[in-house]
């Protein structure tokens, strides 16, 4: 899909299921290499990320074969020469920025390791040193080549490892890693987002010995026998705060299916401050909006379980339209503000005052126009910002959006917007 065209205005109503998690998935994915036998990853989401990695594992000797939203991965193949061997496909690894939970896994499987830099969304440069100097730490040396990084060690050894910052990749990386490693490994300001909890529930499914998974400090005690296990991954909480976005820009009434609402509580304080109505039942989240929005004063991005970074830019055209202003600081990355003059592009008014602070002044209406996705996230907010615009928006650039959603276009379809994809 190459373009969405949106013809916008119309009030949302109806319900859509939510889709498993593109950010949950792709590291368990990567932790099935460490498992012997044949796992069994349900609700797996079609997308383009999820074909990558699983691509990456079949060049490393995996077979992966795929039943609808089931994924079977058989890691009888798996050999040390074919991570060293070159045949990961560098496009696949340049690809996504979740190749590098490759690194932490072969390194507990092969204990050496040659891989390109990993890629993914323009938003910051979000380098790998953190992941780098903590792996060290479990007794990892790395040399620099010309294609990425060259990884190995005589042995994975257990470490009090203090991160300077709660990242989820490094939490990941060094879980993946650690599992394998002799002796106990402490992580320290590790990342608490739900997706450390998924990778640690998944693990532990297979053997693995994992406390304090959402914690601030996890404990693993390594060198056990890991085995395949079935699992299910939780529904997607960026893609349901996304159709939720849809919602409280358009306005009306729609019922989210599945929709993890124990993870996006931070979501739920922003959208009941500006007046919308949430509701958990027992088949997921409705969502209301009659009347206008107003503007909370600040929207600050922090670490799990403060609002999420990935659902900034989604809120941006929801703010555009609301009544008020509204100051958006986003802490997390230095370079998520792309999306700006497009929406200004549009109607909006909005004044990025630097690299992390930018000004939202509400306006009635915004007019749909041509615009051109950069990213994941900021094309879908792009799309969200169609759906409220006066007549017809052009989104180009959507390969960025097929990243992460299965399939944006039939869902809003699904909560009546007119919308498709060509």
């Amino acid at each position: 899909m190459d373009s969405v065209y949106i013809r916008g205005g119309i009030v949302l109503q109806g319900q859509v299921s939510i889709q498993g998690s593109k950010n949950a998935v792709l590291p368990v994915l990567a932790a099935t290499l460490l498992a012997e036998g044949t796992s069994v990853i349900e609700n797996c989401p079609r997308l383009a990320d999820v074909y990558h990695m699983q691509t990456l594992l079949q060049s490393l000797g995996c077979s992966v074969t795929r039943d609808k939203n089931m994924l079977r991965v058989n890691t009888e193949g798996m050999s040390r020469l074919k991570a060293l061997s070159g045949d990961m496909p560098k496009e696949a690894v340049e690809s996504m920025r979740s190749s590098i939970f490759l690194l932490g896994a072969l390194l507990n499987k092969t204990g050496e390791v040659e891989l390109a830099y990993p890629g993914g969304c323009v938003i910051g440069e979000r380098p790998i040193d953190i992941h780098i100097e903590a792996l060290k730490q479990l007794h990892v040396s790395f040399e620099e080549k010309s294609y990425g990084l060259h990884a190995y060690t005589e042995g994975l050894k257990g470490a009090d490892i203090t991160l300077p910052f709660p990242s989820v990749g490094a939490t990941e990386n060094l879980l993946l890693a650690a599992v394998g490693a002799d002796g106990t490994t402490i992580i320290r300001g590790a990342a608490r987002e739900p997706e450390i909890v998924t990778l640690c529930r998944f693990l532990s499914a297979c053997g693995a010995d994992i406390t304090g998974g959402g914690s601030s400090t996890i404990i693993i005690q390594g060198r056990k026998k890991l085995c395949a296990a079935d699992f299910a991954i939780p529904g997607d909480r960026i893609v349901a705060g996304t159709y939720l976005c849809a919602c409280l820009a358009v306005g009306g009434e729609v019922l989210l299916m599945e929709a993890p609402t124990e993870q996006m509580q931070a979501i739920k304080k922003v959208a009941e401050t500006m007046g919308a109505v949430w509701q958990e039942t027992d088949k997921g989240l409705y969502i209301q909006r009659r009347e206008r929005l107003k503007a909370p004063k600040q929207l600050i991005t922090a670490p799990f379980p403060g609002f999420p970074t990935d659902m900034q830019s989604l809120f941006l055209p929801v703010l555009a339209l609301a009544e008020g202003n509204c100051t958006v600081v986003e802490n997390i990355f230095e370079n998520r503000f792309h999306i700006i003059p497009d929406l200004n592009a549009m109607g909006a008014k909005i004044e990025q005052m630097d690299a992390k602070n930018a000004r939202v002044e509400g306006v009635e209406q915004l007019t749909g126009c041509r615009v051109q996705a950069k990213e994941l996230r900021g094309g879908a907010a792009l799309v969200i910002a169609g759906a409220a615009a006066k007549g017809e928006t052009i989104v180009d650039g959507c390969g960025y959006i097929e990243r992460g959603y299965e399939n944006i276009c039939r869902d809003l379809r699904e909560l009546g917007v007119r919308i498709y994809g060509v």
